[in-house]
């Protein structure tokens, strides 16, 4: 049997199966586009049956190349919440996606009940959802009714309905689980009204957890994570201290922390989250994340609202056309800013524009702002932990954009190391089954297979840089309390 594993990786717009070898080398991608849909403002949902059958679709044809494998790794878009009936497969409800806000107010009420729940976790996802489809909770009750994460919905599939299990990396942001993220809250679940019955076992994140009979050979599933977690393990992360960002749709900086569990799971000081970031054999090695919540999506405002470019990689050159911004500041804000701040109110803005303000320099300004939020995001993991990062370990599709990635290295005053693996997620969820099934003896193993593309280091002065930051810092803060009623909701 090849000692390569698949990796099914569903992320916010598309999901995609791949072969990941034992060096760490990604190959074989196939990929199906799986938009979510916004009914509304402030409503975003996934379309479940279409990830359940691009899962299968795409594990299947790396399957007719590869011919066998050694385990089946998943990763995944975190949060988004399914409901479906344990039987017949069929789901019920709107699949919610993670980004959706239907939820806010019933966030503030709970609030009111002693229960600090965020409306981008899923407990009040699952509720909404079963106050719907299953308002007398009779069904639930009654164990037909299944409440699942995007991990636990494919891999229900891959195995033909006999795997109901989920990761503690993702159930760590269910909302629904204890401290230690080992068993659900059952105060939570009596507030909510959900049944335990309804919701999936809580198993490692490496380690074999039923089979893939779905799929030809019937391979083991090995491997389960959140796409953010997995980034971290595809980077070589492993110690504490060490980090990576993925910037995506939007940003996240994941850390390693250590062992020791958290004093809480509630946000810290500085912005940032706790978070599992693995669990192997029962034992939690824990770590933070800080979140930006507009990156990518910047770019595709500049494409498709604006038709500054044709393609999301022109704005590399576009922005490298010219040499500095002309004073012009983007603030990417377009949810709300994240950690630090965490100020739902706060707009994008755009400032310092002349008569003399081109494509060049606008798109120039917003990879510019993207890079300076993820100097914010490196402040803030770093004063949250005590820990200092000596170089910035990045990966995912703006990792490709060389004018963005020097910015960054401006922005933070440290050497950007680029991923070898444009999607570090995907590698990450093949360590993790790799891992589980014995193909690596260790994590350092893993780590020591990681190596960058190429690193990139600043080309500024510290005075430079610290006045740049400076005045970043000053327009941020304009950006801020730009819809007061918001800005004053805190979760």
């Amino acid at each position: 049997m090849s000692s390569s594993v698949l990796v099914v990786d569903v992320g916010t717009s598309s999901v995609r199966s791949s072969l990941v070898h034992p060096d760490g080398t990604v190959t074989n991608t196939h990929q199906v586009t799986v938009l979510p849909t916004s009914p509304a403002p402030g409503l975003v949902e996934i379309d479940a049956r279409g990830i359940a059958t691009a899962a299968l679709e795409t594990a299947r044809a790396v399957l007719e190349i590869a011919g066998s494998v050694a385990a089946v790794g998943i990763a995944n878009q975190r949060a988004s919440s399914i409901v479906w009936d344990r039987k017949t497969g069929e789901v019920l409800g709107p699949a919610i996606g993670w980004q959706d806000l239907r939820t806010v107010i019933q966030c503030l009420v709970l609030q009111g009940e002693g229960l600090r729940l965020a409306p981008n976790v899923s407990a009040t996802k699952y509720q909404a959802i079963l106050d719907e489809v299953d308002p007398d909770r009779i069904r639930s009750a009654a164990g037909e009714l299944c409440c699942g994460t995007v991990d636990t919905y494919v891999a229900w599939h891959l195995s033909g309905g006999t795997v109901f299990a989920t990761d503690a990396s993702n159930a760590g942001v269910t909302g629904l689980v204890n401290a230690s993220i080992t068993d659900y809250d059952d105060h939570v679940l009596e507030v909510l009204r959900i049944d335990r019955a309804t919701l999936p076992q809580i198993c490692d994140t490496s380690g074999i957890i039923g089979a893939a009979s779905a799929l030809h050979g019937a391979p083991p599933i090995a491997g389960m994570a959140g796409d953010q977690q997995a980034s971290l393990i595809g980077q070589g992360a492993i110690a504490p201290g060490d980090a990576k960002i993925t910037f995506g749709t939007g940003g996240m900086l994941n850390m390693v922390t250590g062992p020791d569990a958290p004093s809480t799971a509630a946000r810290g000081p500085h912005g940032t989250f706790p978070i599992v970031a693995q669990r192997r054999a029962g034992r939690t090695l824990w770590g933070l994340e800080a979140i930006m919540l507009s990156a990518g999506t910047c770019i595709e405002w500049l494409r498709d609202d604006l038709g500054f470019f044709d393609h999301a990689s022109d704005s590399d050159a576009l922005a490298a056309s010219c040499t500095t911004t002309d004073g012009v500041t983007f603030v990417p804000a377009f949810l709300g800013l994240g950690t630090p701040t965490w100020d739902f109110g706060a707009r994008g803005a755009l400032l310092g524009l002349t008569r003399g303000t081109g494509r060049a320099e606008i798109t120039r300004a917003v990879l510019d702002g993207i890079a300076q939020r993820g100097a914010d995001l490196v402040e803030a993991a770093e004063a949250e932990s005590g820990h200092q990062l000596a170089t910035i370990r990045v990966d995912g599709g703006m990792s490709a954009n060389a004018t963005f990635v020097g910015l960054l290295a401006n922005a933070t005053g440290r050497p950007v190391e680029r991923s070898s693996e444009l999607e570090a997620t995907t590698r990450g969820a093949g360590f993790l089954a790799g891992l589980g099934v014995g193909t690596y003896s260790s994590v350092e193993e893993i780590a020591a297979l990681v190596q960058p593309a190429d690193v990139i280091d600043p080309s500024i002065s510290d005075d430079e840089r610290a006045a740049a930051r400076a005045t970043w810092l000053d327009r941020r803060a304009r950006a801020e309390g730009t819809i007061p009623d918001l800005s004053g909701v805190q979760f």
